[in-house]
């Protein structure tokens, strides 16, 4: 009888060690899974996003080409549009969070859309990463689980009135959408102008996004006769402003600054035409860059692939991506706090230098900052690659081009 349980016994362990070391190696296959939750319809800056769509998808190739992660896992991206909405967001994040299972979110463009995730990602522990969205409020509220590789609107709003001061402008228009990122790159720039005794007038005019004419805004503007034009649109409104700009003639005769890197897009010109010519752009990235061993190798394989230039919003989705799958094998985990952990306590390789996480003061936390750079085309259908520099002066190969009064 004590035989018989014996053999029982010894064949019930057999068998379960017999089931671990078929379902083991099951397990390790599954992939883990990344959410990208960016806008790729409107009213978001579709384009935005279907470039940081491509940079991620080239880094879950790399990271997968090269073993994977946590011993040998695919990862796997699930993509959701969040048509720059907050309620599409909100609804996108929760699918990845409870159906998907993401181990954490990349691909926020939009300030007002990742203000509505944050708190999600803080109940479902879950990382969110801002890849483009500036709104100094979303690292100030000091959560556990946003990070951000991305300018914050203070700096920006910095670099500009230090551009104003060194052109001696006198009479400066910013027209901006009445989104989280356009009502505070206003407020920035009327508490900056103080602060950084920026020696020029300053006028404000807000718009709803939504908007298919500003014309009435920008005969206001031009009546006030500004020596300087700051657009403040995201997407199909940063056309807009310069398409009617250049119909009331208030454009280029008054030169433009576009608050952020749209006009490096390939699309550009297609949409604008000749009314593109003498428009200058804040960008993060320049074709001469050196970049980092990995930035040079992704740069290199988006050239042969794409024939053109990667522009910043695919390099920074690229840089998410490989920083994830890097701090997912320091944590040797997927849990949300082993992963944030991981991330706070180690350096990464991004594409133009080394990316690290702290837990700084104000909007700080958390928080990585590109380089910024003032750009602009002088001539219809100018190649990216060939428009000059011309801010900060450290960097600068290049001065501001009027246009020629007719």
């Amino acid at each position: 009888m004590r035989r018989h349980r014996w053999l029982a016994s010894a064949v019930a362990v057999l068998t379960a060690i017999a089931g671990v070391g078929l379902v083991a190696p099951a397990l390790a296959q599954n992939p883990v899974k990344i959410g990208v939750l960016t806008p790729l319809s409107p009213p978001g800056d579709a384009a935005a996003g279907q470039f940081i769509v491509r940079g991620a998808k080239m880094a879950a190739d790399d990271v997968n080409a090269r073993g994977g992660v946590l011993g040998g896992r695919k990862i796997e991206l699930v993509v959701e549009d969040d048509s720059g909405t907050p309620e599409k967001g909100v609804a996108g994040f929760r699918k990845l969070a409870s159906q998907d299972r993401a181990v954490a979110v990349i691909g926020q463009f939009h300030s007002s859309v990742m203000g509505a995730v944050q708190d999600l990602a803080e109940q479902f522990k879950i990382p969110v990463f801002s890849t483009q969205a500036s709104a100094k409020g979303i690292t100030e509220r000091h959560l556990a689980y946003t990070f951000r590789t991305h300018v914050i609107d203070p700096d920006r709003v910095t670099i500009w009135n230090r551009w104003i001061k060194q052109q001696g402008f006198k009479r400066v228009a910013v027209l901006a959408e009445n989104t989280d990122y356009g009502v505070g790159v206003v407020e920035d720039t009327k508490k900056l102008f103080k602060t950084m005794d920026v020696a020029a007038e300053l006028k404000t005019v807000m718009f709803d996004r939504a908007v298919v004419d500003l014309t009435p805004q920008l005969l206001e503007i031009k009546s006030w006769k500004p020596d300087l034009l700051i657009n403040v649109g995201v997407g199909t409104p940063v056309y807009l402003i310069l398409k009617q700009a250049s119909d009331v003639a208030l454009f280029p005769a008054t030169p433009m600054l576009v608050s952020y890197d749209l006009p490096a897009r390939p699309e550009f010109w297609k949409n604008l035409g000749e009314k593109g010519t003498y428009v200058t752009f804040i960008t993060y990235y320049h074709p001469t860059m050196k970049l980092t061993p990995r930035g040079e190798a992704f740069r290199t394989k988006y050239r042969e692939q794409f024939k053109e230039d990667p522009v910043y919003g695919a390099l920074n989705g690229y840089a998410q991506i490989t920083l994830l799958a890097d701090a997912l094998n320091a944590a040797r985990s997927e849990a949300g706090e082993s992963l944030v952990k991981a991330l706070l306590a180690s350096k990464f390789e991004g594409w133009n230098g080394t990316i690290s996480f702290t837990r700084g003061e104000g909007p700080y936390w958390q928080q990585w900052t590109p380089p910024m750079l003032f750009m602009q085309y002088t001539r219809p259908e100018q190649v990216f690659t060939e428009a000059k520099i011309i801010f900060p002066p450290e960097l600068k190969t290049g001065d501001l081009l009027m246009a020629p009064k007719k």
